[in-house]
């Protein structure tokens, strides 16, 4: 792929462009000359922003199409993938001409529309996320079908980010973020390396020039030490090789220095320069077949000391995404050196993914098979482009870990998955009705996080109760969507028994009124709600009276009145506010009132007590916070080890009239890094103007809204 993408940043003309093509297909059918002159017909009149033709464009991206796969529709495809949106052609005629299968990539790389250089979003906007996620979805619809269109809008993008330099600086780095968020991860998934790689590096270097340019210029500066260090020890390994017996025609190795986002996402994570990073350099060991891979281990680790915590059999693990590879890191004489060992095969897998299936020109399939179930899981059906897309992120832009059932069967989740997160990829009613588990026989609650390998037997209850509160917890869609759903169901049941109770304390004092009129008034839309929305109780209320008015039914109308922290509308005397003792609601939590002989007594909505109040037809009261701005958060925060680093966060909180209403320390993340939990009260309601106050005291890791839990 460097030598490809070398050689197409050289290329300017259509000649060059039609020879290099050539070059990486070299056996075209009479339909492949059919499509290139209809593309280079349809685009003679158009230039892009460097002022070289723009069938160039296309003609480039079936190069690169090409070379990850040997499937000529999607060559042909990606020749044609502008043609219709920019040109007169429309999709019928490029069926009659090239064929069902060609018009159906043609047409879902059509509606996959990029952003318009014109249209793209600043930056620094607020906009961006909601302009990523569109496209993101978009390249999820247009994929359902036939993975393939992905692919090649994928090589698409990986020729526009090497042509950026024609745009101005503000529409590169948008284009560089959209395609690190949505394109490098799809292209991880997809298992397509050669492209993941190349997308991300490219993304970084106009994203972070500054972090890039400090890592390209320690490579130049340190690449002879490097490349000797690479030479001395691939020399010693096949040496070391012929003397446990593989024949040097059956085996290949060589060395690799990591790419520059790999880089620097390690510094990141573990805080170091990149002097410290210990491992910049590895070596690939290929062989034919899948026992050989072990012999090598074995081999490697006699001879070399292995950093065991280091260890990964991604064979008897594959990643979803098809990937299979031995990883070890070994020391050697001159320092740390990773170690990659896997068949022909499996490399195959590796660097092209999904494409590999289309790379043989006899039709054979590779036998390392690229799991897509993520793929159908991910079309979301909530209307919200910002949700679809956050859900998204939580099931892409991870790191996976693979953990088993009881039976064997293997399950890919996301890094700190929880067993809750376990339960529900094995079926939504399973999570609805998990209560605990066996995590490797051993008793465990529902919200421990897993770890690779782990067998999880889930212990279920017909009268399992989903706490709405482990929603920020989970970190699968699947899961995030199932206690969503719970919450809500619960939300409106419990909404439609208080709207009835609310009513009819409200009207106890008129004679001939009973529940069933009530409840009809309520069949009207949204009724319900008027247990927290003022606007809504007082329609329903001024339409409930007008209608016992016509029955010439007098009722004591209600008032609006704050006592205490809440606001209540009633037409009683309301003596005092108590707080009964199974739920105490937090400032900010949903909440019901129950009258008792003068008093309002306060629940959670989603109380259990509560519930049975209701379903019991106490009588209740339409009550809220009277400080609606009172927000709750979430906040972990990177803490250094010191003395006196606990006062200093108090007080600097303070400072940021926080309330702590929680705290945990000590938290410790895989790479020894120490993090502090809170759960803190603020007034302000700006979130992003209280992430900025925050990010400028600490060090945040994250923050989480703890009312969305409720509210959504």
């Amino acid at each position: 792929m460097e030598a490809l993408l070398d050689k197409a940043l050289n290329v300017s003309t259509i000649e060059e462009a039609d020879k290099l093509l050539h070059e990486y297909h070299p056996h075209p059918t009479p339909l492949f000359h059919t499509a290139l002159n209809l593309a280079k017909e349809a685009h003679a009149p158009q230039t892009r922003k460097s002022g070289e033709p723009y069938i160039v464009h296309p003609i480039l991206v079936a190069t690169i199409t090409a070379l990850v796969s040997n499937d000529e529709s999607m060559i042909i495809a990606a020749l044609l993938h502008d043609v219709v949106e920019d040109t007169d052609y429309v999709i019928e005629e490029i069926e009659e001409i090239f064929g069902e299968d060609v018009a159906h990539m043609v047409e879902g790389l059509t509606k996959i529309e990029d952003i318009r250089e014109i249209e793209l979003i600043p930056s620094s906007s607020n906009q961006k996320l909601i302009s990523s996620a569109m496209t993101f979805r978009k390249m999820l619809i247009s994929s359902i079908k036939d993975v393939r269109v992905l692919v090649v809008k994928l090589c698409d993008r990986l020729h526009n980010m090497t042509t950026l330099e024609a745009l101005p600086l503000e529409k590169q780095q948008r284009i560089a973020e959209e395609t690190m968020v949505v394109y490098a991860p799809i292209a991880h998934r997809l298992g397509i390396s050669q492209i993941k790689n190349r997308l991300e590096d490219l993304s970084f270097s106009y994203i972070y020039p500054e972090a890039y340019e400090y890592i390209d210029t320690y490579m130049e500066n340190n690449s002879q030490n490097l490349q000797i260090k690479l030479n001395t020890f691939v020399s010693t390994i096949k040496k070391l090789m012929k003397e446990n017996g593989f024949a040097e025609s059956d085996i290949e190795i060589f060395g690799r220095v990591k790419h520059y986002y790999s880089i620097y996402q390690k510094m990141q994570r573990k805080g170091v320069g990149i002097d410290e990073v210990l491992d910049l350099i590895a070596i690939r060991i290929l062989v034919e077949e899948d026992l050989d891979c072990y012999k090598i281990l074995g081999a490697l680790h006699l001879n070399y000391r292995p950093i065991i915590s280091r260890f990964k059999d991604y064979i008897t693990l594959p990643k979803e995404n098809g990937y299979s590879t031995i990883h070890t890191t070994l020391f050697n004489d001159d320092g740390i050196v990773e170690a990659q060992i896997r068949t022909f095969e499996m490399h195959n897998t590796a660097e092209f993914g999904v494409a590999a299936h289309w790379r043989y020109k006899d039709g054979r399939q590779a036998k390392q098979t690229v799991n897509l179930e993520w793929l159908e899981g991910l079309q979301y059906q909530n209307d919200s482009v910002e949700e679809c897309y956050s859900l998204a992120k939580g099931d892409l832009f991870v790191d996976d870990i693979s953990v088993f059932s009881p039976d064997g069967d293997i399950y890919t989740l996301p890094r700190e998955s929880v067993v809750l997160d376990f339960a529900y990829t094995i079926h939504s009613d399973i999570g609805n009705k998990a209560v605990s588990a066996l995590v490797n026989k051993r008793q465990k609650s529902l919200l421990t996080t897993l770890k690779n390998g782990d067998i999880i037997r889930i212990i279920t209850d017909e009268n399992a109760k989903v706490h709405c509160s482990w929603h920020d917890t989970v970190k699968t869609s699947k899961a995030k969507d199932g206690i969503r759903s719970a919450c809500n169901y619960k939300i409106k049941a419990c909404d439609k028994l208080a709207a009835v109770n609310i009513l009819t304390q409200l009207t106890s004092s008129c004679k001939g009124v009973d529940a069933g009129e009530i409840e009809k008034i309520l069949l009207q839309e949204n009724a319900y709600k008027l247990t927290s929305n003022k606007v809504i109780y007082e329609e329903v209320s001024s339409k409930l009276f007008g209608v016992l008015s016509s029955f010439n039914m007098r009722c004591k109308r209600p008032k609006e009145f704050i006592k205490e922290h809440f606001r209540l509308i009633s037409n009683r005397r309301i003596s005092k506010i108590e707080f009964d003792y199974c739920c105490h609601p937090k400032m900010g939590d949903a909440i019901v009132g129950f009258v008792e002989q003068g008093s309002v007594v306060i629940h959670h909505k989603l109380c259990q007590e509560a519930y049975k109040k209701m379903k019991a037809k106490s009588p209740m009261v339409f009550v809220t916070w009277a400080d609606t701005k009172s927000v709750r958060y979430q906040l972990i925060i990177s803490l250094q080890n010191r003395q006196g680093i606990l006062a200093d966060l108090l007080v600097k909180l303070a400072k940021l009239d926080l309330n702590v209403l929680n705290i945990e320390l000590g938290i410790k993340s895989s790479d020894s890094a120490e993090f502090c939990k809170l759960e803190v009260e603020t007034k302000e309601d700006n979130r992003k103007k209280l992430e900025e106050k925050l990010s400028h005291k600490f060090k945040l890791i994250e923050m989480i809204s703890l009312n969305d839990a409720y509210n959504k």
